[in-house]
């Protein structure tokens, strides 16, 4: 598979995950990542112990990358940033507010004194208004942009299980890294990028918050089902497996109730005729499909959705995930050894793309340093 970014150079003044996230996709596509860290680290190599002494999270979000230890407020260690700076395509921090200009890493300077530097500034909750200054971590603004509310059990709201705000955030700028490099290549300069974890998710966000506003209700928190939908949830069958079924349509619908259901009359029962209508028929919907799902075993009742040809899948655990047949690995070295982790979700025609290894801490630092050392 192809490295298109090769030859591009990018300063990452980051720690935990959406910034890692985004300069980690320039890396993987060939751009050289020099990964900024504190005497102790990125933090993120600690959240746990999963590969090695080395944190599941690092190890996701840090292959490919050069580590170079740096204190901002050594002199020496400044001038070798803005060293670096000065030969770079693309500047990435997402430090607290204001960190970064106090240091002396201002992404407004850095422009003017290189004008095709392409800089991105990660926050929390963007740089103005009253959240500016408060810290953000993902659970947090899962709850403060209303996704905990829409999601998990009826009894109450829930965290989604992975850092999504952190990676719609690290998505949203790596879309924006790239876009401004081919407008660079147009233009010959570059820009001024920022994004938070807040915007990430309130992009996500858009359906809810249009039907709120559009009927006056939220999606109401309906578990492994379907606000809007039906029936569209999981059921369990006679030997204990649970089973999520899609339905999208009334063609769908119909032979959902011909060939699972066996009864192609339903379809036209009143309660059951329309989506609107077996919405709000929904308990008597499920509990009647509920009853067909208990007679079968799982084979069974995935000959007969196959025969229907409906949308269908199992509710895996974690372990499930591990063992799927649809799930593609990619080895990546680690100083703990080879971790083999789910592969990027993109292929092209050139086949899968062999990711960097994971840096050891400082590992790069010697060299970095005699490499950029101004003086």
């Amino acid at each position: 598979m192809s490295r298109p970014l090769e030859g591009l150079l990018v300063l990452a003044l980051e720690q935990a995950v959406a910034a890692p996230y985004c300069s980690s996709r320039l890396a993987d596509a060939g751009a050289r990542v020099i990964k900024v860290e504190r005497a102790e680290g990125d933090f993120a190599r600690y959240y746990d112990r999963a590969v090695g002494e080395m944190s599941s999270y690092f190890v996701w979000l840090n292959r490919g990358k050069e580590s170079l230890v740096a204190d901002l407020k050594n002199p020496r260690d400044l001038a070798l940033l803005q060293a670096i700076a000065a030969r770079a395509d693309v500047f990435v921090q997402n430090l607290a507010p204001g960190a970064a200009t106090r240091a002396g890493l201002g992404s407004e300077v850095l422009r003017a004194l290189h004008p095709r530097l392409i800089t991105v500034d990660i926050t929390g909750y963007g740089e103005t208004g009253e959240y500016a200054d408060m810290k953000a971590y993902d659970l947090l603004v899962q709850a403060e942009s209303g996704l905990a509310s829409i999601t998990g059990h009826p009894a109450g709201p829930g965290r989604v299980g992975v850092s999504v705000c952190d990676i719609a955030c690290g998505m949203a700028a790596h879309a924006g890294v790239l876009e401004a490099l081919i407008e660079r290549g147009l233009t010959g300069r570059g820009k001024g990028l920022k994004t938070s974890l807040f915007d990430g998710m309130a992009d996500w966000m858009n359906v809810p918050l249009l039907q709120y506003e559009g009927t006056g209700k939220a999606p109401a928190r309906v578990g492994l089902a379907h606000p809007t939908i039906c029936p569209y949830g999981a059921f369990e069958t006679r030997d204990g497996a649970l089973v999520l079924i899609s339905i999208q349509n009334e063609r769908e619908w119909a032979d959902f109730c011909a060939h699972f259901m066996q009864d192609a009359d339903l379809r036209t029962r009143s309660g059951y005729e329309t989506n609107v209508a077996r919405v709000a028929n929904r308990a008597v919907v499920d509990g009647h499909v509920g009853e067909v799902f208990a007679r079968c075993t799982r084979d069974e009742a995935a000959a007969r959705l196959r025969k229907a040809n409906t949308a269908f899948g199992f509710a895996n655990d974690v372990p499930g995930f591990a063992r799927h047949p649809a799930l593609r690995r990619v080895e990546v070295g680690t100083p703990f050894g080879p971790a083999r982790i789910a592969a990027p979700p993109v292929l092209d025609a050139e086949g899968g793309r062999a990711l960097g290894p994971v840096p050891a801490l400082g590992a790069h630092s010697a060299a970095i340093r005699e490499e950029f050392q101004p003086g």
